[in-house]
């Protein structure tokens, strides 16, 4: 089984070590990094070139570039999988751009890979999604193969992703405000308070309540940006959450 990585940053360096400890053979590219552990290409295509899985692991902006630059040597059969987060609209393209001979397979990776390296969560999407889950899984990975098209792991990562981002983006802007207004251990406090008590039905009662109670809320998330304001704090995610309970105020959807 050979193995082409394309991208040595710190997702797929760490993925190409554990790929070579399991026992595969690596080829790997990166136009600016090096790891020693895998056999040097120089190009993606002279990397993909008797490759039987390629995994791309560069970034969303390069993701079509990457494929594009490999076509010329890629071998009928080949799956292609891309570990980037992009759009699905951008998985789609390259399903597209890859043919009816070069399989591609979405891969989302659920978790940060430092730590994990080759054991990361993923969630993998198309039609070859099980024979790489199959080739992956024998070597140490973790993978869940969701039914749908290149581009439904994507798609699941990246609604998560507005949850998981969008939170963390909300407690550091409170704790920036907390700081300047001299009550930081207090609102970590109650912050860790509050997420450990979650559970589905919160899910529900914040759902419900943002609707039943958007005028009173908007006029809340209005004193708090302009709180941060006054504290030298720009209050983008309260600004923000403000917007959407005017809006669903203005729309009715009280």
């Amino acid at each position: 089984m050979r193995i082409a990585v394309l991208g040595l940053g710190e997702a797929g360096s760490l993925i190409a070590a554990d790929l070579v400890a399991a026992g595969a053979a690596v080829s790997g590219f990166d136009p600016v990094r090096t790891l020693g552990v895998v056999e040097e290409r120089q190009s993606d295509a002279d990397a993909v070139r008797d490759a039987d899985l390629v995994l791309s692991v560069n970034s969303s902006h390069d993701a079509l570039p990457a494929l594009e630059m490999s076509l010329p040597a890629l071998r009928p059969g080949t799956i292609w999988a891309d570990l980037n987060t992009a759009a699905p609209s951008v998985k789609a393209t390259l399903v597209s751009c890859a043919g009816p001979d070069i399989s591609v397979v979405d891969v989302a990776l659920m978790s940060p890979v430092p730590g994990r390296g080759l054991r990361t969560p993923m969630l993998a999407s198309g039609e070859d999604a099980t024979r790489f889950s199959d080739i992956v899984t024998s070597l140490g990975a973790d993978v869940t193969v969701q039914e749908g098209p290149a581009g439904e792991a994507s798609s699941r990562k990246l609604l998560r992703s507005v949850f998981y981002k969008g939170l963390a983006a909300a407690v550091v802007e409170a704790l920036a405000a907390a700081g300047k207004a001299g009550c930081e251990p207090w609102l970590r406090a109650n912050i860790s308070a509050e997420l450990t008590g979650f559970d589905e039905r919160t899910i529900d009662r914040l759902v419900d309540g943002t609707h039943r109670h958007a005028r009173r809320r908007a006029d809340e998330m209005t004193a708090a940006a302009a709180q941060l304001d006054d504290l030298g704090v720009p209050p983008r995610i309260a600004a923000a959450a403000r917007d959407l309970l005017i809006d669903l105020r203005d729309r009715g959807l009280t």
